[in-house]
């Protein structure tokens, strides 16, 4: 084969082959490369400037881009130089990653199939171990998150997320680029300092206006005393998950309270007491006003229920507080110790709750970064690595939207 051919798919600026080895039984072929300068110079390693003095001399076998369907291996000499910074050092080729037993143009082409499938048929594809294509696939998005331009966290997200059996995951979000930017075991107080240490320095803690969180006290905790200033909300689909966990305890009360063909009207309407009154169908409807006209409590339990969405429709703190005190006072003498409990709840949380009058946080992209997180672990058949996921997750929204943007 000529080497005017070979230098031209091989692509290698300032390099040739002078011997090739090709294996018909494996469809393997052996490239072995050097410079084709004839006075050629080298550059350090450590420094990056160039020198001509030779060390030693070794060769370095690594893999490259298949030329059909041939697997290419090249067979490079390295050298060991004389830096006069440095002293002795190996020197640095562009083509190569680190010592890795690969191009970084073979690298870049594994972590772009990592994009589109999972680990696992990525290293079917490339006849790699599952192992050696997630540290490609992390390394390509490392690099990545490395050269983006990194904006300020004005909205901050704190949430969790189960992700292993028995071990959960705290997701540190930002809002306003409806992506996740920090993950750490566990669901402590200690996890979110440690993102405070690790992610956000105090230099950077100022633009934060707004963290919407859960009532968890070990995340208020932490961030009162790292995000003073921050206003703190609360996320809307937490505060109504203690709501309907009142509706439901009422609603199993008053099935054991009943008897007969009242508690056979009652059988199977759980779900339909969680859902809101404009999201049932007609027949649904009809279903529920069925059960509610025959009793009184579970009516009221409904009634509270869509009335306490109400709260997050007002733009003043004023106004949203006169509407929460109305919704107190209709609860005396209505006999309905879960909600009793749930008023107490809310009061002691008030502040957070009435923090969305100024601060206009979007809930729904909290539970959007979970439900994406959620999905790149399913159809990466799992995640042992949270910083792995997290770089996952980011190339997959930028992505988006840059698609959207198009």
């Amino acid at each position: 084969m000529p080497e005017e051919i070979v230098g031209r798919i091989l692509r290698l600026p300032g390099y040739g082959a002078y011997q090739w080895l090709f294996e018909e039984a494996v469809s393997t072929l052996t490239l072995w490369i050097r410079q084709v300068a004839s006075d050629p110079f080298y550059t350090c390693n450590g420094c990056g400037i160039g020198v001509r003095g030779i060390h030693s001399v070794r060769e370095r076998r690594v893999r490259d881009l298949p030329w059909g369907t041939w697997r290419v291996w090249l067979v490079v000499e390295v050298h060991r130089v004389y830096c006069r910074r440095c002293g002795v050092c190996t020197e640095r080729m562009e083509f190569l990653e680190g010592k890795h037993p690969y191009t970084r143009r073979f690298a870049g082409a594994v972590a772009r199939d990592c994009e589109d499938a999972a680990v696992r048929r990525v290293a079917v594809k490339w006849d790699l171990s599952p192992q050696t294509v997630r540290r490609i696939d992390k390394r390509a998005l490392q690099a990545w998150s490395r050269n983006r331009k990194r904006r300020p966290l004005r909205q901050m997200g704190v949430d969790e997320l189960f992700w292993r059996k028995g071990q959960c995951l705290t997701v540190v979000s930002d809002l306003e680029a409806g992506e996740p930017i920090w993950a750490g075991p566990e669901r402590k107080r200690e996890t979110l300092d440690r993102f405070f240490t690790e992610y956000l320095p105090p230099r950077r803690r100022r633009f934060v206006r707004a963290v919407c969180v859960d009532m968890w006290e070990p995340f208020i905790q932490s961030l009162r005393e790292h995000l003073p200033k921050a206003a703190i909300v609360f996320d809307r689909f937490h505060v109504m998950k203690h709501v309907n966990a009142a509706v439901d305890e009422t609603r199993r009360q008053e099935f054991f309270r009943q008897k007969g063909p009242l508690r056979a009207v009652m059988r199977g309407k759980r779900w339909l007491l969680l859902t809101r009154w404009h999201n049932l169908s007609r027949d649904k409807k009809s279903q529920l006003q069925e059960a509610l006209a025959l009793n009184r409590r579970l009516f009221k339990a409904y009634y509270l229920k869509e009335e306490i969405e109400r709260l997050w429709t007002y733009t003043y703190e004023a106004a949203a507080l006169r509407f929460f005190v109305q919704w107190l006072l209709s609860l005396r003498w209505q006999r309905l110790p879960a909600f009793k409990k749930l008023a107490r709840t809310l009061y002691d949380h008030l502040d957070g709750i009435l923090a969305y009058c100024r601060h206009k946080v979007p809930f729904g992209v909290v539970e959007a970064i979970n439900a994406n997180l959620r999905a790149i672990i399913r159809r990466g058949r799992g995640y042992r690595d949270h910083e792995y996921l997290i770089l996952k997750a980011q190339k997959s929204t930028a992505q988006a939207r840059l698609a959207r943007a198009a």
